[in-house]
């Protein structure tokens, strides 16, 4: 994945990268929306951009744990049922508010693919999904002002 490039679509390019970054392609979303307010781009519409490309990127993935099947994953990932029962009891223990953590990097992903997978309901995890990415954009916007032009030295 090419950052430059999708810098270069400006909000289009915001919007695909991090839909991607929120699907199973590891990518970080975190370096496009600086990407794109260090290129002159308005805070409230790469904020909205980016939550809505990275929460439907989090929801794609949530419908793709959502057709999976324990028969193939006890097939394809050699996974015993009993781990996938331990595994149901940890996602059954935070229920829906775990959408709030899948924009965490490496592991988000997995937790939106469980979530799917356990079949939690559909709406509270696309409620908390929505915040939770849409909270983490504001937090890079909001050190993008605290440090301005330096940011990019202090992520490096």
């Amino acid at each position: 994945m090419n950052p430059e490039l999708l810098l270069d679509l400006g909000y289009i390019g915001l919007f695909i990268g991090t839909f991607i970054a929120a699907t199973i392609v590891p990518f970080s979303s975190d370096f496009l929306i600086i990407g794109i307010l260090l290129a002159g781009g308005d805070p409230a519409v790469s904020w909205a951009t980016a939550t809505a490309g990275n929460w439907l990127g989090g929801l794609t993935s949530y419908w793709i744990g959502r057709i999976g099947k324990w028969e193939w994953i006890e097939k394809w990932f050699h996974v015993k049922e009993e781990t996938l029962q331990k595994q149901k009891s940890r996602i059954d223990r935070f229920g829906a508010l775990l959408a709030f953590m899948t924009w965490l990097p490496f592991v988000g992903d997995v937790f939106a693919i469980g979530l799917g997978f356990y079949k939690l309901h559909f709406g509270r995890c696309a409620l908390f999904m929505l915040i939770g990415k849409g909270v983490r954009f504001a937090f890079w916007i909001a050190l993008y002002y605290i440090f301005g032009d330096s940011l990019p030295s202090i992520i490096e």
